[in-house]
């Protein structure tokens, strides 16, 4: 279902089954990386459908088939760093051949601005689509900062995917970037004074990693 042009809302029954478990606060964080892998490949079938093919060739055991493949320079996914990285497992278990850059963000606690500490992407990024990934889409600082950080890399074609998203997110990132699409399993009610979303997840950081 589309939210508008840009904005995807993958509303799957089984995506929102297990999203239901992932907001669970007595979901152990064994489980809730498990959960964030699955709904990662989930949400990739969705934001890789318009990938180009090409024809191929193959031999099955019975005659020569005519086949399709994707055609181009391999995806590169982009986890925000940290909670982006629970991501990650499960985009490559769709996309095995993917390559991953990093970049790392953190939120000041005061103004709740994100500050770029960590930046490392593969060589011809210019050339390739790129996902950047991210559980939770909250104020958007830190998802416009990576998305303007690749833009100057060149980067032409980038989608978002998150699991979570509050108004206050989409409505900056849109309105920073004029081509950027998100892809997210929710929009949530919006942010609270601490500028978490609600309902969201919490810290989708610590509960991957099992921090406080």
């Amino acid at each position: 279902m589309e939210y508008n042009d840009r904005v995807v809302v993958i509303d799957h029954p089984m995506v929102q089954h297990k999203l239901s478990k992932l907001r669970n606060k007595n979901t152990s964080s064994k489980d809730f990386r498990q959960l964030v892998r699955e709904l990662a490949l989930f949400e990739g079938y969705e934001a890789t459908r318009d990938l180009a093919l090409e024809d191929v060739k193959v031999e099955t055991p019975i005659c020569t088939a005519d086949c399709k493949q994707v055609a181009g320079k391999k995806m590169v996914i982009v986890p925000i760093l940290r909670a982006g990285l629970g991501m990650v497992d499960g985009l490559q278990e769709l996309m095995p051949s993917t390559f991953v850059g990093h970049v790392g963000m953190y939120r000041d606690p005061e103004t709740h601005e994100p500050h770029e500490y960590y930046a490392k992407l593969p060589d011809s990024i210019d050339q390739r689509d790129v996902l950047v990934v991210d559980p939770m889409l909250a104020t958007g600082g830190s998802a416009v900062a990576a998305i303007q950080y690749l833009r100057k890399q060149g980067v032409k074609n980038i989608k978002l995917m998150v699991l979570v998203a509050a108004p206050e997110g989409i409505e900056a990132v849109l309105e920073a970037d004029p081509d950027v699409r998100i892809y997210t399993c929710s929009i949530d009610e919006g942010l609270n004074e601490r500028a978490y979303i609600v309902p969201g997840l919490g810290d989708a950081g610590d509960r991957i990693f099992g921090t406080k």
